[in-house]
């Protein structure tokens, strides 16, 4: 059970790296008529909500 949290955790924390990565693309954009659609600070944040959450059950057990 506690290895599907840690997963999950990690999971999660891959998720909110890959986003930040997209946000800061998205800030450094040639062409400022192209914007993107998805909400990438969001994505981050509520990823790293959700990794903190797994990972505060995981230690709990």
């Amino acid at each position: 059970m506690q290895v599907g949290l840690w997963s999950g955790a990690a999971a999660l924390a891959a998720v909110a790296v890959a986003s930040g990565v997209a946000d800061a693309r998205r800030a450094r954009r040639a062409d400022l008529d192209r914007v993107g659609v998805m909400p990438w600070p969001g994505i981050q944040m509520a990823a790293i909500l959700c990794a903190v959450i797994l990972g505060a059950l995981a230690l709990t057990g």
